[in-house]
């Protein structure tokens, strides 16, 4: 029997499906593949999301793609979550379960083993430094046919914390060039910054990993420098109160706004001088081609998968955790100089529009993977046999 004439089911596993960079990459992938060739349905560990965060909840079904809600709230939940998730897996009977993030490959591998799915691909999206998690996926990965790595760096913190090295596969996001393109500048006096003034932005969670408690003692030396600029935090999180009073005790209240969760960052990002993210470690960041995808200069630590967006213009626009100076410097330099900016911004959308479309990420580097033209061929030639 042909591909055409039986569909692959395939189930996506991922934690929640509120709005953020692997649920968007999920949600894309799903909505992208040849239905001609694959029947995607969507599970998510945790509850239906509340509005405005379900859009991509509306997305998927939207366009006929079932969505599945577990409901889970909680760590002490995750055996009731093997169980739930198993039982689903086996009504729609996949051939191929694909999991993102920590929690969903942990229930999803076990749940899709018990359920007899034939093949479990596990997502690894950052390069985390805990080592009790590493352990955990670390052991997942002998139950599954293939890790997707996010970015080659993400591969090579794996290679070391010991995962099989024949199991991993890099596949880098994809991403919609026009959709960033088509982004108009929302007005920044909407957060209560006035009309002349030129607003830095963060977009992220507010936890260790995004390096912002480090960050935020920095901005008097930045402010000095520009006394023009303000800086504009998007996002919510644990730390959020701990990093509202670090800046209380910078001196620099008045010219930081906590926005909290946004729905239209790439609108906050075209109305932006430049993205700033200092995080501690990332996998590949998706707020980082965003902002690359609307033309915006990126001012980030040389976390993981960053450099690999950046390539070459990563030696402007980059700088390395913990060295303040050299930040401050990398700042400066940026929001003083338009025509630097103006450089960067059109050199790093030229970049992500050749290297990262979203169009290369479906059709390259999925379709044809799943297909056996790549380097997930003996798991997608078993896929044909049980077809």
């Amino acid at each position: 029997m042909s591909v055409s004439q039986c569909p692959r089911r395939i189930a996506f596993v991922t934690t929640v499906l509120e709005v953020g960079g692997a649920e968007r990459n999920l949600t894309k992938l799903a909505l992208g593949l040849d239905r001609r060739q694959f029947q995607p349905e969507v599970y998510a560990l945790g509850p239906r999301p509340a509005e405005p965060r379900a859009e991509l909840v509306r997305q998927l079904e939207r366009e006929g793609v079932p969505t599945h809600f577990i409901g889970v709230r909680s760590n002490s939940q995750i055996l009731t979550a093997i169980s739930r998730l198993a039982g689903m897996l086996r009504r729609q009977q996949p051939h191929w379960m694909q999991s993102f993030l920590f929690h969903a490959n942990t229930v999803g591998t076990l749940a899709a083993r018990r359920a007899g799915v034939p093949h479990r691909v596990m997502g690894v999206r950052v390069a985390d430094p805990s080592r009790w998690r590493a352990r955990v996926e670390r052991r997942l990965a002998r139950r599954a046919d293939a890790v997707v790595c996010v970015s080659q760096s993400v591969a090579e913190h794996c290679r070391r914390r010991g995962y099989d090295a024949d199991k991993l596969h890099v596949i880098p996001n994809g991403y919609d060039i026009e959709h960033f393109a088509a982004a108009r500048p929302i007005a920044m006096p909407r957060f209560g910054f006035g009309a002349d003034r030129r607003v830095l932005t963060f977009v992220g969670r507010l936890d260790r990993q995004k390096g912002l408690d480090w960050f935020l003692p920095l901005l008097p030396r930045i402010f000095e420098q520009a006394p023009d600029v303000d800086f504009l935090i998007v996002g919510d999180g644990p730390e959020r109160g701990d990093l509202e009073h670090r800046v209380k005790a910078a001196g620099v209240s008045h010219r930081v706004v906590f926005a909290g969760w946004q729905p239209d960052v790439l609108a906050i990002l075209a109305a932006s001088l430049a993205l700033v993210l200092p995080s501690r470690w990332e996998g590949m960041p998706n707020v980082v081609a965003e902002a690359m995808g609307v033309g915006l200069p990126v001012i980030c630590s040389r976390a993981d998968g960053v450099e690999q967006l950046l390539g070459p213009l990563a030696e402007r626009q980059v700088a390395t955790f913990g060295e303040a100076d050299a930040f401050v410097r990398l700042i400066t330099a940026i929001v003083c100089d338009d025509s630097l900016r103006r450089e960067l911004g059109a050199a790093n959308r030229q970049r992500l529009a050749e290297r990262f479309s979203l169009r290369a990420f479906l059709m390259w580097e999925w379709d044809r993977s799943l297909i056996g033209l790549s380097v997930m061929d003996k798991i997608h030639n078993a896929w044909f046999q049980s077809v």
